[in-house]
């Protein structure tokens, strides 16, 4: 068990002359407020705080952020205040532990708003101090580490966000053993058959492993020696997360995978890196494409090294990575081993790269309000690999794996990516949604009368452009719903011998609690407020009696020409009887969480809620809709099923479908040079729930890789 002592002794090591008193006083707060708490496992609740704050002082922070480990939960999870903060600690520790503070006291519709709104406040206060994310880092960590004493639902909600959020967001600051633990304790509780399969394989074989590590390490410095380069190898496996990439990506099993070895050459300068790369090329044959420099050409987060992989005499491949021992300290501790966090701590440095991607989610936080819009354009970003291209002037850009030339317009400026009409690559006129390649240098043609298209949103990849397109086309839409919505309405009262008229409007708008005359029509044209309800509002009511037997108006008559019972499982907020379509794009099924979208002349469209397509219609078209859970039926969707090309598996897989009670009604089948077979089933099912067992069912079946729903 970690002590006080331990923690100030820590510190004492690489910052003697440190404010240790803060550090102190903090423990004492946080054992007072927390006196009498328990963890879940039974241990003092003070455990928590203490192990959060050793994780700070391993990162070597200044002890304002260590006195801020120990006191982050102490507003969430006692009676103390951030006034009491301030006042016994000051105004920077009080920032630091409310910025971590979840939004616990608010209500929120759904956990994925709940979760967003955490978020966007989390985003606001590192952009004033990077370390509020430091300290939810190593909270995080330590939860993890400690996650088995809570409920399975539990377990795999908080792997999930550390896996789509918190290990990302480690690898973006470039803490590197922050990032792997994470990311292997969140493979513990979302795969755990697939964690504990890796781990055994991994140790079962350590002994033969072991040898392998003292024999390759030896050859590598014998070399060294010769060739007078002072420096330190080690070697190691793959953290198991990696492993599990190549197994799914490779579409592998794991007694065939061998490239799961790593070795690690620290030395003391630039040229040794180099030196020590032409020296193991020399030993061993490398492997095409596998090499690739991060000194020439370093990461967004700062991380430097040369990675190539070689073929051991074994025949197994073996990644070298190579680096400065200052490198390493950077490639392990990140942001944290920066000198200049320890002087100036807050985010004010606007032209340092390695916050480019913090300032792109200060921005989004502040444009994207729907809350799963914003989640998913985080998720996106944060997970991007990278790809290095080059302006015509030999300016480097970092776009993530996939983009395009329209990805890279927007990346320089939004007006550029508005009006890009066209892309030359490498000085050869290419698609726009062609997928750059690292290296490509890239010239953009513009003309001033093009605009963004919808269509683009298929293509790019990189949130900026999604946004921004986004943004163009709704702004577009919305002046066209303004127009007709104000047409609607003067049509309508010109049957009364009225005119629009603007006080007359302000009533309304007064009335409705509308923000604006232009909501207003805009609510009117999208079909949202029907015109019956602004004429009332401003025509006499005699007036009104007189047109009692007139047709429906508004949202009403568009719905009302599509009056039938139906035919689905989804009920609508307000509405009954209206026709409903469930989308090709993304097929949802009961359990699935959908959202519906108000089409001009085919009722209410169902999507599910993550559907990239959905992200893309405007939001004042949303309806909230819910499944029946009294109505009964079925609905089609696709899974693919990637497996061994082995006699006999089609019909195993077949009758493992038919006993988990779905109807398979078509199957397509494909064979792969690599002897693999990829499997297309399109089935009849209940639910999602009924497809996920099915899912599951078939993933146990021997011989098979993966198994996928399509959405489509």
């Amino acid at each position: 068990m970690i002590r006080l002592d331990d923690i100030i002794e820590r510190v004492s090591t690489y910052n003697p002359t440190g404010d240790l008193d803060i550090i102190k006083k903090a423990y004492i707060f946080s054992a007072k407020v927390h006196k009498g708490q328990l963890r879940l496992s039974g241990e003092p609740y003070l455990n928590h705080p203490i192990e959060v704050a050793m994780l700070l002082a391993e990162l070597k922070l200044d002890p304002q952020t260590i006195a801020t480990g120990l006191l982050h939960d102490t507003v969430e999870d006692t009676f103390a205040t951030i006034e009491e903060i301030r006042e016994f600690f000051g105004p920077e520790v009080a920032d630091m532990v409310d910025g971590v503070t979840k939004i616990g006291k608010i209500a929120f519709a759904t956990s994925e708003e709940k979760q967003a709104e955490n978020f966007r406040k989390m985003v606001l206060a590192m952009g004033k101090d990077i370390r509020v994310i430091l300290v939810k880092l190593a909270d995080r960590l330590h939860n993890m580490r400690t996650l088995e004493h809570l409920s399975r639902e539990k377990q795999l909600s908080i792997s999930q966000e550390t896996h789509d959020i918190y290990a990302p967001i480690a690898n973006r600051l470039g803490i590197g053993w922050v990032k792997s633990e994470l990311e292997d304790l969140s493979l513990r509780y979302l795969k755990p058959d697939l964690f504990n399969k890796i781990s055994r394989m991994v140790s079962e074989k350590w002994a033969e492993r072991e040898k392998f590590i003292t024999d390759f390490k030896s050859v590598i410095q014998t070399e060294m020696e010769k060739n007078g380069i002072q420096g330190e190898v080690t070697g190691r496996p793959k953290h198991i997360y990696g492993i599990s990439k190549k197994v799914s990506g490779e579409h592998i099993d794991l007694d065939q995978l061998n490239d799961i070895m790593a070795f690690r050459i620290k030395v003391d300068s630039v040229k040794d890196c180099y030196g020590s790369l032409g020296m193991i090329h020399s030993l061993w044959k490398p492997v095409p494409g596998r090499f690739k420099d991060f000194i020439a050409i370093s990461k967004a987060n700062g991380y430097q090294s040369l990675h190539t992989t070689v073929i051991a005499p074994n025949g197994e491949r073996v990644e070298v990575q190579i680096r400065t021992r200052e490198m390493h300290r950077v490639a392990e501790d990140g942001i944290a081993a920066h000198w200049k966090y320890k002087e100036d701590k807050a985010f004010s440095q606007k032209d340092d790269k390695r916050f480019s991607w913090l300032r792109q989610l200060l921005e989004w936080q502040r444009d994207l309000k729907d809350p799963g819009e914003f989640m998913e354009t985080v998720k996106v970003d944060l997970f991007s690999e990278e790809v290095y291209v080059f302006t015509p002037k030999g300016e480097v850009k970092e776009l993530p794996r996939g983009a395009t030339p329209l990805d890279f317009a927007y990346n320089i400026h939004s007006d550029i990516g508005h009006r890009c009409v066209g892309a030359k690559v490498n000085g050869r006129i290419v698609p726009l949604k062609y997928q750059l390649r690292n290296g490509d240098t890239l010239e953009i043609l513009t003309s001033p009368t093009h605009h963004p298209s919808k269509d683009s949103l298929k293509f790019v990849v990189t949130p900026k452009a999604k946004a921004r397109i986004r943004q163009w086309i709704n702004t577009e839409e919305r002046e066209r719903s303004i127009s007709l919505g104000r047409e609607m309405i003067e049509k309508e009262l010109k049957k009364y011998s009225f005119e629009l008229r603007n006080e007359d409007i302000g009533k309304v708008v007064a009335d409705l609690s509308i923000p604006s005359a232009e909501d207003l029509y805009a609510r009117v044209g999208y079909g949202k407020l029907p015109v019956h309800n602004v004429l009332s509002r401003i025509v006499p009511k005699d007036r009104l009696a007189e047109f009692q037997q007139k047709p429906k108006l508004g949202l009403a008559s568009v719905i009302s020409r599509f009056r039938k019972k139906p035919e689905s499982a989804i009920k609508i907020q307000g509405l009954e009887d209206v026709l409903v379509r469930f989308a090709n794009c993304c097929n949802p099924l009961p359990g699935d969480k959908v959202i519906g979208f108000i089409t001009r002349g085919r009722g209410v469209t169902v999507h599910r809620v993550e559907c990239l397509l959905a992200k893309d219609i405007d939001p004042e078209r949303k309806v909230d809709v819910q499944w029946d859970s009294k109505a009964a039926g079925s609905r089609p969707a696709k899974i693919e099923v990637v497996c061994v090309d082995k006699k006999g598996l089609l019909a195993d897989m077949s009758s493992t479908i038919t006993s988990a009670e779905a109807n398979i009604t078509s199957a397509q089948i494909r064979t792969t040079e690599d002897k693999k077979a990829i499997s297309v089933f399109e089935l009849e099912v209940g639910s999602v729930e009924q497809l996920q067992r099915v899912m599951a069912s078939l993933s146990r079946v021997k011989g098979v890789l993966k198994v996928e729903r399509l959405r489509a």
